[in-house]
C-alpha cells in the first residue's frame, strides 16, 4: 500500500505536453528494443553480456528484453505510475551499463554501428541521456526535487 506522501507527490507532479510525447517516444523506442532482444537481434545483444555475469547470455538478453517490453508499455500505458515506472527505467538503464562498459573495454562489436572503440565510447556518453530522458519525460525528476525540497523544510 502506498503512503500518504507516496501518492502526494504521484499527483502533484504535472508533466507538459512535450514531456509527454517524449514519454511516449521512449516507451516506444522500449518496447521495440525489447523485441529485437526476443527476435532479429538476439545474438547481437549477447555481445553485451559480460562474461563475469554467472547466467547464460541468452537468458540474460531474453530477460532484459522481456524487461524492457514491460518497462516499454508502462511508459506508453500507466500514466498514472509514470513516476514510478520513469525510475524503474532509470534504474534499468543503470543496471545494464556495465555490460556496455564490457563491450568497450573488450571491443565487441555489435549491431554493425558499433564496430569501433569511437563508436563504443559514444554510446557509453548516451546512457546518461537515456537516463535523464526516462527521468525528465515522466516526471520523476521533478518529482524527487519536489519531495527533497519537503523535506528540507
Amino acid at each position: 500500500m502506498e503512503s500518504t506522501q507516496q501518492q502526494a507527490m504521484q499527483q502533484q507532479v504535472k508533466t507538459s505536453i512535450v514531456q509527454h510525447i517524449f514519454r511516449i517516444l521512449l516507451g516506444c523506442f522500449m518496447v521495440y528494443a525489447g523485441y529485437s532482444h526476443l527476435t532479429f537481434n538476439r545474438i547481437e545483444f549477447q555481445a553485451q553480456v559480460p562474461d563475469w555475469v554467472p547466467l547464460s547470455k541468452d537468458l540474460v538478453v531474453i530477460s532484459s528484453g522481456i524487461v524492457e517490453i514491460l518497462l516499454g508499455i508502462g511508459m506508453v500505458f500507466l500514466a498514472k505510475k509514470r513516476v514510478k515506472v520513469g525510475l524503474g527505467l532509470a534504474l534499468f538503464y543503470v543496471v545494464i551499463f556495465p555490460g556496455n562498459i564490457s563491450q568497450y573495454l573488450n571491443s565487441t562489436d555489435a549491431f554493425g554501428a558499433l564496430n569501433s572503440d569511437k563508436a563504443r565510447l559514444m554510446r557509453l556518453f548516451f546512457q546518461p541521456v537515456l537516463i535523464a530522458w526516462a527521468l525528465w519525460s515522466t516526471g520523476a525528476w521533478s518529482a524527487w526535487r519536489n519531495r527533497k525540497k519537503r523535506a528540507d523544510f
